[in-house]
């Protein structure tokens, strides 16, 4: 496994920095992201692009009551920062750490002058963006038409994909604002799952016992963001279930610690 302080393992920036592009590293710099930390305000241009390798960051969508919900989640397979790269300046949906790790950072007007300079980085970057938007669509459907123990079960995959195996630490409350719902609905849905046996938790923790059900539990809206990412980014797959052991026992996602 690449480690998160290598460029490479953040899937897009491996490819940008390939031998397909003349980027150097040099351009890029290692960043720690705290929880909670706001790394691009709506209304404001933002001076860097990040890279999230071992981070998870939401974009948000704020209403004016002061209620917000998660619009798209971006970790180490994606950038975060892709109005200023189209020429829109900045964007109305404040981007904010939801999972402290780390990250790399370029300034805006260099990837938008690679961007506007080769043609295939632009081709590659407009791929990534065709699936962050298939995302941000799937994510309005589901919280709004979606039961809520489907919309877990798309949160908790979506997290996944991108831990690479690590614990992370959220609550209820949070997951419950994220996804537009009350507190009590996501306890009761996380009830639910592990009922069923698709997920197990105790002292905080919590463990996907079985993906491949957790998968047929969700509903389509995670499995269409999965196949356009691997139709349109074929080589640098984030999602999928987890291998079996030899055994063939399905090995089991990373604890996730719920803070109540």
């Amino acid at each position: 496994m690449t480690p998160p302080t290598d460029p490479g393992s953040n899937h897009l920036l491996a490819r940008l920095t390939g031998g397909e592009f003349p980027w150097g590293h040099a351009q890029l710099e290692c960043v720690n992201l705290e929880l909670g930390q706001v790394l691009i305000e709506s209304g404001v241009k933002p001076s860097h692009v990040y890279f999230p390798t071992s981070a998870i960051v939401s974009l948000l969508y704020a209403a004016e009551s002061g209620a917000t919900a998660e619009i798209a989640a971006i970790g180490n397979e994606g950038l975060v920062g892709i109005s200023p790269i189209l020429g829109g300046e900045f964007t109305r949906s404040p981007n904010v750490v939801e999972t402290a790790g780390l990250a790399f950072r370029m300034r805006t007007q260099a990837i938008h002058d690679e961007f506007e300079r080769s043609a295939a980085a632009k081709h590659l970057l407009l791929r990534y963006i065709q699936v962050l938007m298939t995302q941000m669509a799937l994510t309005a459907v589901c919280n709004r038409y979606h039961h809520i123990d489907q919309q877990l079960c798309r949160w908790l995959l979506l997290r996944d994909d991108r831990m690479s195996g690590r614990a992370i630490l959220t609550t209820h409350e949070s997951i419950a604002s994220m996804l537009g719902v009350r507190r009590e609905g996501v306890t009761q849905a996380a009830h639910r799952l592990q009922q069923d046996g698709l997920i197990a938790y105790s002292r905080g923790h919590v463990t996907v016992v079985d993906r491949g059900g957790l998968e047929r539990r969700a509903c389509e809206c995670y499995g269409v963001v999965r196949k356009e990412y691997d139709r349109l980014l074929p080589d640098d797959r984030v999602a999928g279930p987890r291998r079996a052991s030899r055994s063939g026992a399905m090995q089991p996602m990373a604890d996730i610690a719920f803070a109540t």
